[in-house]
């Protein structure tokens, strides 16, 4: 007598690990303290692994020292990474080299030579007036052919026989998310017209290589999740969970960031920025008196809202 198969048990979900990625164009002001944060907090309610990788694949940007100043801002506010080397994008060239070949010889890249005036007057002259983020939606001019101008940066395709990559995910806080990445955005840029390699395909290349699992990050970088998954189902690498997180605000509502004059973090009182981004992050006020007696209780309240059992 021959029996029926047993249906496949569904695999496990692999050990937590999470991240932080900082980039080191200066030091950690409120905004990215409250990304740190939240992002240790999920890592150690999951009894996970929580690392800090350095964004520097743009070194013009980046200034010498501020790395050094970043870990040691971390360190007086208790969130110290399980790896004592951080991973620096900007020793993983010959990573982000073979995931470009890899999609080149797939067929899904080509090169592009318009300037950010050509895009703009592509888009007027296609009645194409959406612009979203300060970013142009690409129109795909370069799609069929640079057309006797010389290649600059290199994109990577968002329509693939025919179809349209539209992308949909759940977002932990956010909720489900939808984005028609070939229309809202068009064929993006994987190396840049400077050469470098883009943060969409360092992000997603680092992520697979580090095992990352959840992505825990403000919300200003939730319109890139779109993109990053596009890229991680054309080279067929795992997909994390992602977690935008709320942004701190200036006075004017906009993100706080260096770029609109934030304020470095200034660590003598470190329980009271915990407990300031604490808030931002919606937890209730907790009783401890040291850096090591708050997060512990923080752990608990975010296990609480955020672990699914």
């Amino acid at each position: 007598m021959t029996t029926a198969p047993l249906p496949a048990k569904a695999s496990a979900r692999p050990p937590y690990v999470g991240r932080f990625a900082p980039s080191p164009t200066g030091p950690l002001h409120a905004g990215s303290l409250v990304a740190a944060l939240g992002s240790w907090l999920d890592a150690r309610a999951h009894g996970g692994r929580w690392l800090v990788r350095i964004e520097d694949v743009d070194l013009p940007r980046c200034v010498p020292g501020a790395e050094e100043v970043i870990f040691s801002q971390l360190a007086a506010c208790g969130l110290v990474p399980d790896e004592y080397e951080p991973l620096r994008q900007s020793a993983r060239g010959t990573a982000y080299q073979a995931a470009f070949e890899r999609l080149k010889r797939l067929g899904l890249t080509y090169d592009c030579g318009c300037t950010r005036r050509a895009i703009e007057d592509a888009m007027v002259s296609m009645g194409l007036l959406h612009e979203r983020f300060e970013e142009r939606v690409y129109p795909g001019t370069c799609r069929g052919g640079l057309q006797g101008k010389p290649a600059r940066a290199t994109r990577v395709l968002t329509v693939c026989g025919g179809i349209e990559a539209v992308i949909s995910w759940k977002d932990r806080r956010l909720g489900r998310q939808r984005q028609n990445v070939a229309r809202e955005v068009g064929d993006f840029v994987i190396r840049r017209a400077d050469g470098l390699w883009s943060y969409q395909l360092a992000v997603v290349v680092d992520d697979a290589h580090q095992g990352v699992t959840d992505v825990v990050r403000g919300e200003d970088l939730a319109d890139n999740t779109a993109r990053q998954i596009h890229l991680q189902r054309l080279m067929g690498l795992p997909q994390p969970r992602y977690l935008h997180l709320p942004l701190v605000r200036g006075a004017d509502g906009h993100k706080l960031s260096k770029q609109n004059g934030a304020q470095a973090l200034e660590t003598t009182r470190p329980i009271n920025l915990l407990r300031v981004a604490g808030r931002i992050l919606g937890l209730p006020a907790l009783e401890a008196a040291t850096v090591p007696e708050w997060l512990a209780a923080a752990t608990l309240a975010w296990r609480e809202r955020w672990v699914v059992a």
